[in-house]
């Protein structure tokens, strides 16, 4: 690719994704002109139908080439030229997923005509079998009647997934709007000129819960995504924010230097900007919604027994890590007839360990090692982190549930030693290994390392490809692309945990071309805390921030 990753470029989109490498890219937003007369900076979008169409022809086959064999494509267009677009982009070789409507408020105000008020968004893939779709991220899912209007305990506690298809049902709708986040009628606001959102220098602008739920439901964390006109940025803050890396084509210089200056101020992990939901109401019904009813004594003693059975005198936490004993913890709950899902009853046990109700563990497992930690420790942090970012749930949330469990295996084993075969309930307990250890290094760090950090003493750094000695000791490290840092790490032999690095397509793909590193010889608690500080003192910008451990997570 010849392109820069985590970078907006200048020019003409059609020549710049020609530079692409070919199936390079995992998702692409397209919000290209509408061809309405809107005064650009330097576009004429008052072109002839027959040049704009050619154009369009150009351009999404530009995209088709780019995208991987499993990637996406996601058109956002009027109404003028919907129709000719999605068959245009069906003639290249797409498969139309799914034809969504963006209903806005603060409609575009038309004279002789009723005001425009949605967009459409069309949902290309390129092979029908096999394509990115993040059905269980939890941030594109909505709650079930069965939750909020029946109070059913055996609803799947991590919601649903959207309808396909707009139903209203007219007693729970709000009295002055029939539209569901639910629905395939999609309502965001849009970026109106008086909204805090507003860059103010492009008044075609999205919002970013829109484009949060697209990124979330078509890539996955560190996957690349592309939008051919950045117009205000939006999707390549989004895109960092969520953890992704990003790359973006704008045609105006002007608008260029905008965008940069809204990149450089967001940050992996970010809060998404606007509402998450337009409409903040729940489900009416004629009675009310019902309240659920606490667990009763019978349920908890139920909880209780099965815990004691299937955890061996274990801790719940290891419990909760180990997925065979988890398996049948659930399943000794279930065979009681007390219904709902694995994760309900997770998350009820981590209920009553923290209330004092479970009985003390006569067995405490074996603790993770040093060097187990050095070894793997760091896969487990990386996908916490991604998932924290991408599903915004805690450590707990994660493992009580299955489905969010097994995707945290997924990524720690694409992140962990490529040789080496580390087993879920590993990955699982040095990730909690990893949460009690920053609890117990961050007011001892950062008061050891509060002068260090105000130090404007050049730290040492090594090229990758060079000779690596300088980095076989202990201490701790942030590897490099460029000028910007993406991972700090701690090791008792930097030099081994760097080349781990080296050696896994998942980490070289990134692109690290050097190191900087600090030599410590203190506690591996304490190299936690000098982790955290000098990741903070360094200012990582690159998507693999999110590979920073974040104290404040636990």
């Amino acid at each position: 690719m010849s392109l820069e990753k985590n970078g907006i470029h200048q020019g003409d989109c059609v020549e710049l994704l020609g530079q692409l490498e070919a199936g390079s890219i995992d998702l692409v937003f397209a919000d290209p002109p509408f061809n309405i007369g809107y005064k650009y900076d330097v576009y004429d979008d008052s072109r002839q139908a027959a040049d704009y169409l050619e154009w369009s022809r150009q351009w999404i086959h530009g995209v088709y080439r780019a995208l991987k064999s499993s990637g996406t494509f996601w058109l956002a267009i009027g109404d003028e030229f919907a129709a000719e677009l999605k068959i245009e982009a069906q003639k290249t070789g797409f498969h139309c997923r799914s034809w969504v409507v963006w209903y806005y408020t603060f409609g575009v105000n038309c004279v002789n005509g009723f005001s425009r008020s949605h967009t459409h968004l069309f949902h290309f893939v390129k092979d029908p079998k096999n394509f990115t779709f993040n059905r269980m991220n939890p941030e594109i899912r909505v709650k079930s009647a069965r939750e909020l209007v029946y109070a059913d305990n055996r609803a799947n506690p991590n919601g649903r997934l959207p309808d396909n298809t707009w139903i209203t049902r007219p007693q729970d709708a709000p009295e002055f709007l029939s539209f569901n986040p639910s629905h395939d009628t999609w309502f965001f606001s849009r970026v109106a000129g008086t909204f805090k959102e507003r860059e103010g220098f492009h008044g075609c602008q999205m919002p970013e819960q829109l484009l949060a739920r697209i990124i979330r439901t078509s890539s996955r964390p560190q996957e690349l995504v592309l939008d051919p006109f950045g117009g205000s940025g939006t999707t390549l803050c989004v895109a960092k924010k969520l953890a992704r890396q990003w790359m973006g084509f704008e045609l105006s210089p002007e608008y260029v230097g905008f965008i940069q200056q809204r990149l450089d101020a967001a940050n992996v992990g970010d809060a998404i900007d606007g509402p998450e939901d337009a409409i903040s109401s729940s489900p009416s019904t004629a009675k009310g919604k019902r309240r659920k009813k606490p667990f009763n004594e019978a349920t908890e003693r139920v909880v209780i027994e099965a815990y004691q059975t299937a955890g061996e005198g274990y801790p719940a936490d290891y419990l909760l890590c180990d997925p065979k004993m988890n398996q049948r913890f659930v399943d000794l709950c279930l065979d009681k007839g007390l219904g709902g899902s694995a994760t309900i009853w997770n998350r009820y046990l981590l209920q009553l360990r923290k209330s004092g109700k479970l009985p003390a563990a006569t067995r405490r497992p074996d603790q993770i090692t040093p060097e187990q930690m050095d070894h793997f420790g760091f896969a487990s942090e990386v996908a916490w982190r991604l998932l924290s970012i991408d599903y915004r749930r805690t450590l707990d949330d994660i493992l009580s549930s299955p489905e969010f469990a097994a995707e945290f295996d997924r990524l720690a084993a694409e992140f962990g030693p490529a040789d080496a075969d580390i087993t879920s309930l590993e990955y699982r307990r040095a990730a909690m290994s990893i949460r009690k250890r920053s609890h117990d290094a961050r007011d001892t760090a950062a008061e050891k390392f509060s002068n260090w950090m105000t130090k404007s003493r050049k730290l040492p750094r090594v090229a990758i490809g060079d000779s690596l000695e300088a980095l076989e000791q202990p201490g701790v490290f942030v590897l490099y692309c460029g000028d910007v840092g993406f991972f700090a790490g701690e090791s008792d032999h930097m030099r081994t945990r760097v080349e781990q690095a080296l050696n896994n397509a998942n980490w070289s793909r990134l692109g690290p071309d050097s190191v900087v590193y600090v030599e410590n010889s203190d506690s591996l608690a304490n190299k936690f805390g000098l982790k955290a500080a000098l990741a903070k003192r360094e200012s990582p910008l690159l998507n693999c921030r999110l590979l920073v451990h974040d104290s404040e997570l636990a």
